[in-house]
């Protein structure tokens, strides 16, 4: 039987962080979606507002199927609240919509890190598609003893690692730009918007964990490629 030390040493404990930071988001939720706002302000409607205090009128809020599915589409200028955020007025659900708003603004005040992310979702597609097809030809017809496809692979795939790492600043900027919003409006007291925070502070710890298994992810197949290149 065959032992992958390399999976046990970089992407489980990662993998195990990652379960635990899902759990976590929706522990959070769960106990913040208990928790209402004392001016009874819906989710929908405090997004709104702080998307015309900025001047964002075009920006339309639609509602869309599941749980925390909530997202912005620069593409469509829309932003798409689950059907447990839009109609609630839990500090939870006003949270994670005031998130998204927070990320329209991003795009509205030409935020860098949104931008640099946005470039790169097709090279960071193309790669993760060709990295291991490119690792695995490398070994089967490596250039005089050489894998040189599978660093080319390797190169691919590291596009991943930066995806990741641009999209925590880009997280963490929307999340403090909505609690700076929901704070300055008086939409939520202090108290309450602490619940806001505690539950956006758990869902950036999912895209932490994100780039720590891409991360580990490529320091695997490094390792790999490099023992695989060196037994020749």
């Amino acid at each position: 039987m065959y032992f992958d030390w390399t999976y046990v040493i970089f992407v489980l404990p990662c993998a195990i962080f990652a379960m635990w930071a899902s759990a976590r988001v929706n522990s959070t939720y769960a106990k913040y979606s208990k928790v209402y706002s004392k001016k009874n302000i819906s989710a929908q409607d405090a997004c709104r507002q702080i998307l015309d205090a900025n001047g964002l009128y075009d920006i339309r809020i639609g509602r869309v199927a599941g749980n925390l599915t909530d997202h912005y589409s620069p593409k469509d200028n829309v932003i798409n609240l689950s059907d447990s955020v839009y109609g609630s007025t839990s500090v939870a659900a006003i949270g994670v919509a005031c998130h998204e708003a927070g990320h329209a603004i991003q795009h509205a005040v030409g935020y860098q890190p949104i931008k640099i992310r946005n470039a790169i979702v097709p090279i960071t597609n193309i790669g993760s598609s060709l990295a291991i097809p490119l690792i695995l030809l490398g070994f089967l017809f490596p250039a005089n003893g050489v894998p040189v496809l599978s660093y080319v692979g390797l190169g691919c795939f590291f596009f991943a690692v930066i995806f990741q790492l641009v999209t925590l600043p880009t997280e963490f900027d929307a999340s403090n730009r909505a609690l700076k919003a929901l704070s300055s409006g008086g939409y939520l007291t202090s108290e309450e918007l602490n619940g806001s925070k505690q539950v956006l502070m758990a869902a950036a710890l999912t895209y932490v964990a994100a780039l720590a298994t891409a991360l580990a992810q490529f320091l695997r197949l490094l390792v790999i490629v490099n023992s695989r290149n060196n037994k020749r």
